[in-house]
């Protein structure tokens, strides 16, 4: 038998080159006139392998055919981290600067509130510093911040404290109100559930808790009866062959992030597949090019799009599931429009080398985009919270004729609140009378939203889009960006994590 003999590393070494180089927040009201600068700076652990090495201006120190895996010191998903906090907060981040070399990995965000102000709350302020160093940390934010922020702050994690739902499959009218009526028939009362549909597939996420006893349900016979019977729903909403996937998922260490689950629930289903044509109304598309540059040996992914929320993170997250590397990016805002160019390996450390790749990679940015663009009426409603109360929402919906698109309800104390966007089975505008019908059969508060808050669906480009290019010719500069950085960097505080 072959002995392999790989570098042992002391598990304490991290957690003391975090000791003695914390990771630093900064956050700047001075340096910008309309926005907030948040500013992330952190030593990561460098473990060299082969693979690239890399100069401070970006400059490989070493190419090798053979890439044993990239350097760690751009610890994967870590950017995620960073824009997940900021997103969870509603923050709007119109332009960034991300840079990893040397064994530092540097954020910085130009960000404001939803009305286009600066950032002034202290609790905010604070809140966002611990949040980005609890994440590196594993630690968990004080509950006395937390209350203090009260409505400011949206969590987006699945509760530890409750048993998850989630299925795909195709997506058809009165699918969600079946669901919601055997829940709530098997005893399951629903504390948080959130949907998406995309080129005609869903996905939804159900955080469940036992009526009877309260708290997540555990007995093993319970589960497997409950999980027994939704697929039968689904099942039944389904042609033989087509794909589809029910999972239950028991109270377990740690947290999901809802927005990202979904994501990976939708790419795992391969929404994807049909994203290569077509155009809205509106004649604006979501153009995506990828190209090598062999020089620097990166993998080049340039996206253009209307500007929306969240635009960054889904991105951001969609790159993260795919296993690839960001090692630098820039994403800017120009009125409506929104422009990102992402420096990537692959986890081995190699770019994306056939064309196939390319194309899958293009495919998934424009889904991931996609994904979150509303259609039809938004209904925001406010009621109090009851049992079975998502069942009889969606039972009246589906016997007015109206077809959930995207909906997100959640309960905090006696109040159940949420947004549901919906059209007529046919997709088309809901009739007025209807939306009258509707509040008096279910009660509280329902606004009718005319217009989505996110604009209008942008279709990809069937040429230029999805096929992406491949150039070797040295076109790409890090200088430029390299120079933001440092023009940034320089006016660090000493501003660390609170302990």
């Amino acid at each position: 038998m072959e002995n392999i003999y790989k570098p042992y590393f002391d598990p304490d070494y991290e957690s003391l080159i975090e000791r003695i180089h914390p990771p630093r927040v900064c956050i700047d009201n001075d340096a910008c006139q309309d926005c907030t600068l948040v500013k992330v700076l952190i030593l990561i652990k460098v473990t060299r392998c082969k693979g690239y090495s890399e100069a401070p201006n970006g400059e490989p120190l070493e190419i090798k055919k053979k890439k044993d895996g990239v350097d760690s010191a751009n610890k994967h998903g870590i950017l995620l981290e960073m824009v997940q906090v900021l997103t969870d907060l509603d923050l709007v981040i119109s332009k960034s600067y991300i840079c990893s070399d040397g064994g530092w990995f540097m954020d910085v965000f130009h960000v404001t509130d939803q009305l286009g102000n600066k950032l002034t709350d202290e609790s905010l302020l604070l809140y966002i510093q611990q949040a980005l160093c609890a994440n590196r940390k594993q630690q968990e934010i004080s509950k006395e911040l937390q209350a203090r922020l009260g409505g400011e702050m949206n969590p987006r994690h699945f509760s530890t404290e409750h048993t998850a739902f989630e299925f795909t499959g195709t997506d058809r009218p009165g699918l969600m109100s079946e669901i919601s009526a055997v829940l709530a028939e098997l005893g399951c009362h629903v504390i948080a559930a959130v949907a998406w549909t995309h080129n005609s597939r869903v996905a939804c996420v159900i955080c469940l808790e036992d009526e009877l006893i309260g708290g997540p349900i555990r007995d093993p016979k319970s589960l497997a009866h409950l999980e027994e019977q939704l697929e039968n729903v689904v099942e039944a909403h389904h042609k033989s062959g087509e794909r589809r996937g029910v999972r239950l998922i028991a109270p377990v260490a740690g947290r999901t992030h809802t927005d990202r689950r979904l994501h990976q629930l939708m790419f795992g289903d391969k929404d994807y597949e049909n994203c290569c044509g077509g155009c809205d109304g509106s004649g604006d598309r979501i153009q995506v090019s990828i190209e090598n540059c062999k020089e620097k040996g990166y993998s080049v992914v340039n996206v253009k799009s209307r500007d929306r929320p969240k635009l960054l993170f889904d991105t951001v997250c969609t790159l993260t599931d795919m296993q690839y590397v960001v090692f630098h990016a820039a994403v800017s805002s120009r009125g409506s429009i929104a422009v990102q160019e992402y420096f990537i390996r692959q986890m081995d450390g190699g770019t994306l080398g056939s064309e196939s790749e390319r194309n899958r990679v293009a495919q998934c940015l424009i889904a991931a985009i996609e994904r979150r663009v509303t259609h039809g009426l938004r209904l925001d409603i406010r009621i109090k919270n009851r049992f079975g109360l998502l069942s009889d929402i969606t039972r009246v919906f589906r016997e007015n004729g109206l077809s959930i698109r995207m909906a997100e309800i959640g309960v905090q104390g006696e109040r159940a609140s949420g947004s549901f966007y919906v059209t007529d089975f046919s997709g088309r505008d809901v009739n007025p009378s209807t939306i009258e019908l509707i509040r008096k059969e279910i009660g509280g508060t329902i606004i009718a939203v005319n217009k989505s808050s996110v604009p209008p669906t942008l279709a990809a480009s069937p040429n230029s889009t999805a096929a992406s290019r491949v150039e070797n010719r040295p076109r790409f500069s890090l200088g430029s960006l390299w120079s933001q950085i440092e023009r940034f960097s320089s006016n660090f505080g000493p501003v660390g994590c609170s302990k």
